[in-house]
C-alpha cells in the first residue's frame, strides 16, 4: 500500500505498470462540492425557506440528515416534500471541478502511455452526471459504475468491477493500480486480486476520518 498526500503524486509509484484505474469521489474532485451543488438545487425548491441552502450545508457539518433536519425546523416536513428534495438532489446537473492539476495529470499519463479508467459506486443517474460535468467521460474510455452491474450489492468491496476492468484494459492485474481515498473499501478487492494499490489521503474527504459515514448511506448523499 502506498499512501500520498496529493493526487498528482502518483507518477513515482506507477513505475511498470500499464493502467492506472482511480476512484471517483474525493479521488479526482470534491465530494463537498457535489453536496453543496445538491443543496443549491433544493434551495431552488423551497423558495419559503430563507437561506436554504446556507441551513442544509450547516446541518450536513454536524453530521445530521441535512433535508429532515431543515424541512422539520421550517414546519414543512412531508414525506412526498422530502422524496421532492432527494430527487431534486440525484438529478441535479452538478457545479463540480476536478482537483488542481487532476486535468494534466490524465493528460500526462496518456501521453507516457498509460491506459486509463474508473471505478465509482454511487446511483448511476447521480454519478454519470458527476463524470459528464467533470469532462471524465471524454478523457476517460473505461468508466465502471458498480451499480450498473447489477446493483448496490457490485459496490465496493466486490470484486466484480475490477474483474471486468481488467478485461476492457486486456492487462495482468500485476500490470494495474487502484488510486483511492476510502481505506474501508476501496483496496480490498484490489489487494486480493494483486493490484498496486494508492491510497490519496485525503483530508477534505467525506472519509477521512474513520467511520465518518454509515456503510448503508447512499454514496453522494452522506447528510441529505
Amino acid at each position: 500500500m502506498v499512501h500520498i498526500r496529493h493526487i498528482t503524486d502518483i507518477f513515482p509509484h506507477i513505475i511498470g505498470l500499464k493502467a492506472v484505474v482511480f476512484d471517483l469521489d474525493d479521488t479526482l474532485y470534491g465530494e463537498k462540492e457535489y453536496v453543496r451543488s445538491g443543496y443549491a438545487a433544493i434551495a431552488g425548491l423551497l423558495p419559503q425557506v430563507e437561506r436554504a441552502e446556507e441551513k442544509l450545508w450547516a446541518a450536513f457539518e454536524q453530521g445530521l440528515s441535512a433535508i429532515d433536519e431543515v424541512l422539520q425546523n421550517e414546519g414543512i416536513w412531508s414525506e412526498e416534500l422530502k422524496q421532492q428534495c432527494l430527487k431534486t438532489y440525484r438529478h441535479h446537473v452538478p457545479t463540480i471541478h476536478l482537483y488542481a492539476g487532476v486535468d494534466t495529470m490524465l493528460h500526462e499519463l496518456r501521453e507516457q502511455g498509460y491506459m486509463l479508467g474508473i471505478i465509482t459506486d454511487g446511483r448511476p443517474e447521480g454519478q454519470r452526471a458527476k463524470l459528464r460535468a467533470l469532462g471524465l467521460d471524454a478523457r476517460v474510455k473505461h468508466i465502471i459504475v458498480t451499480d450498473e452491474l447489477g446493483g448496490i450489492e457490485f459496490r465496493k468491496p466486490n470484486a466484480s468491477a475490477f474483474m471486468n476492468m481488467k478485461e476492457l484494459l486486456e492487462v495482468e492485474y500485476s500490470e494495474m493500480c487502484y488510486v483511492g481515498d476510502n481505506m474501508r473499501k476501496d483496496f480490498i478487492a484490489p489487494a486480493q486480486l494483486g493490484m498496486r494499490c494508492i491510497h490519496f489521503c485525503n483530508p477534505d474527504g467525506l472519509y477521512y476520518q474513520a467511520d465518518h459515514t454509515n456503510d448503508e448511506q447512499e454514496k453522494g448523499e452522506t447528510s441529505a
